[in-house]
């Protein structure tokens, strides 16, 4: 028996609900940016950390710069209550994205984690917004 079946692997049904789960939950830069290769997204993707300066110089195509320390019922008034938030942050290196949507959710709203964050997206090659568009592909 090996360490990957030493534990038996759980029947179909559980799997199937685990990972519905995990994608009611959370994205990734790939369906993000086919979303808003698309045209016009079905989500507000807020930039959860950082200062102006930081958002300025590099961000994802179409974001809302939003830290999540700043994130107020009386921010999130200017969203109808059904709105999707997808959130990110630098990468997995940081928790940002992770405050960002505690946060919303504290707040009623509806909210999705960007997996990699900009970490994740550059690692697309994928183009950013801003001043500084390097780490990703082409604008």
């Amino acid at each position: 028996m090996s360490p990957v079946t030493a534990i038996p692997a759980c029947p179909p049904a559980i799997a199937r609900d685990h990972f519905r789960r995990r994608l009611e939950l959370e994205t990734d830069c790939a369906d993000v940016a086919a979303a808003l290769e698309a045209g016009p997204p079905d989500f507000v993707l807020l930039h959860a950390v950082g200062s102006a300066a930081a958002f300025q110089r590099r961000h994802l195509p179409g974001a809302v710069h939003l830290p999540h320390r700043l994130i107020t019922a009386e921010r999130l008034a200017a969203w109808p209550a059904d709105t999707l938030f997808v959130v990110y942050c630098a990468g997995p290196h940081c928790n940002g994205a992770d405050r960002a949507a505690l946060r919303l959710a504290e707040l009623g709203r509806l909210v999705k984690l960007m997996l990699g964050g900009l970490t994740g997206w550059a690692d697309e090659d994928l183009a950013f917004a801003g001043e500084d568009q390097s780490g990703g592909g082409q604008s």
